[in-house]
């Protein structure tokens, strides 16, 4: 489900590409609207694919299965790779563009800031600014996708010629009930946080960029530092109130050899190291910096807790993901 969530967002991306670079044929190369078409058929074969193949362990030609998955993964990584760096790219001279004079920036790309020749094709139509704000906008869902569809492969990969032992997996059902113990409080309190992110968030953009006078944005970063450090210390103590659960809850820890969850808890890790690596180097600076004011004191808690919380976080799903079904 959520690969073709993310799978329709991909093919009305490659849908506003088309559209953007349609309007420059006469001075760009076929290359660049012929991409976004094959890869919008890459999206289309990959998805049904994996969704009708995606629980198979397969027993036959093992080599060449193999070897056309782990081009199919490399495809997925080297699709993600082109779109990091093509919305990366895009953003460097957004903020070029605004922090400089239109004649520098034009001087800027003749001498070679911009690769091809769309710099000197002009995006002046209404519906062309609709393609190119469009598929700019869609970039981190095929960035997503492409993430996804890496994972899903990667199980598959490690799935050829692998025998289940039945007697040592139990098949649980899930049964949902909307209203039955603390189902429906959890949803609604995760529902209020989302929400109330997404205001203060809309909030904290709005004052930084439109306001120019300095009080206006301490008060931004204020109160975005509060509620995000109300969020990380809610979330710390939940997950330290689920692990203390385990602890009465005695179940059997499944050690068996599992591909599915061995790479969730990799991806789990290291999706960890870059949060740890960005509140580290906050810590360094903060220390480091003069003078030590409010917002200074607001940025090292919250990054204290944001390296307290992805710990209690890990070692809480970690430790889920082990534990045998009732």
């Amino acid at each position: 489900g959520g690969l073709i969530l993310f799978a329709i967002f991909s093919l009305v991306m490659d849908v506003f590409k088309i559209g953007y670079y349609s309007s420059f044929y006469s001075c760009l190369s076929a290359i660049k609207i012929i991409y976004p078409i094959v890869q919008a058929i890459f999206v289309v074969v990959q998805t049904y694919f994996l969704w009708v193949s995606a629980k198979d362990c397969i027993h036959v030609h093992l080599n060449v299965t193999r070897c056309g998955l782990m081009l199919t993964l490399t495809t997925n990584l080297a699709v993600w790779m082109s779109a990091v760096t093509d919305e990366s790219v895009h953003k460097a001279h957004s903020k070029l563009k605004k922090n400089m004079t239109e004649e520098i920036f034009r001087w800027l790309l003749k001498v070679g800031m911009r690769s091809s020749s769309a710099g000197e094709c002009n995006c002046n139509s209404q519906i062309c600014q609709i393609f190119k704000n469009g598929y700019f906008w869609l970039y981190p869902f095929n960035i997503e996708y492409s993430l996804f569809a890496s994972a899903m492969v990667y199980v598959m990969w490690k799935n050829v010629g692998r025998f289940i032992d039945h007697h040592s997996h139990h098949i649980q059902r899930l049964k949902f009930r909307l209203f039955r113990r603390t189902f429906f409080v959890g949803i609604m309190l995760g529902l209020i946080i989302l929400v109330s992110g997404l205001g203060v968030l809309i909030l904290y953009e709005v004052q930084v960029n439109s306001s120019t006078e300095s009080s206006k944005k301490s008060q931004a970063l204020t109160m975005y530092y509060i509620f995000n450090i109300v969020c990380l210390s809610l979330m710390s103590l939940v997950c330290i109130g689920g692990s203390v659960i385990y602890r009465f809850d005695k179940r059997d820890m499944d050690r068996h050899k599992n591909p599915t969850r061995t790479l969730d808890v990799a991806l789990l890790m290291g999706a960890a190291l870059g949060q740890y690596a960005i509140s580290y180097y906050s810590i360094v600076a903060i220390v480091a910096s003069t003078p030590r004011d409010t917002i200074s004191a607001l940025n090292l808690t919250y990054a204290l807790l944001m390296i307290a919380q992805h710990t209690f976080q890990n070692i809480f799903i970690i430790e889920g993901l082990h534990r045998q079904p009732p």
